[in-house]
């Protein structure tokens, strides 16, 4: 189990101090948890096609240590949304919003 707890309560106030709008906090969040969980769908999935077989033995399959740990590594990683919600909150995400055009 880790040391941090994997669900945390925010302030809104907080949330929203950057933008001045909470839902434009969590677009911008949201954004940047997209692009934090491709990155990792990408280079797991990479790290796995190596193990790519076209043998249909599910005892090998069961067997591959070394792709069961890269599996677990990274379930074990923080979320992508947990990720991007502390960059924001530590003020480490560059965003620019778009101008009211009124």
């Amino acid at each position: 189990m880790s040391d941090k707890a994997s669900l945390i309560t925010r302030d809104l106030n907080v949330l929203a101090e950057q933008t001045g709008n909470v839902y434009q906090s969590i677009a911008v969040i949201s954004k940047r948890a997209r692009q934090l969980a491709t990155k990792q769908k990408e280079e797991l999935s990479s790290k796995l096609a190596e193990f790519a077989t076209t043998v249909d033995n599910l005892e090998e399959i069961f067997e591959n240590r070394e792709q069961i740990e890269i599996s677990k590594f990274y379930e074990r990683m923080p979320k992508a949304t947990t990720v991007a919600t502390e960059e924001y909150t530590e003020e480490k995400l560059r965003f620019h919003l778009p101008e009211d055009n009124e």
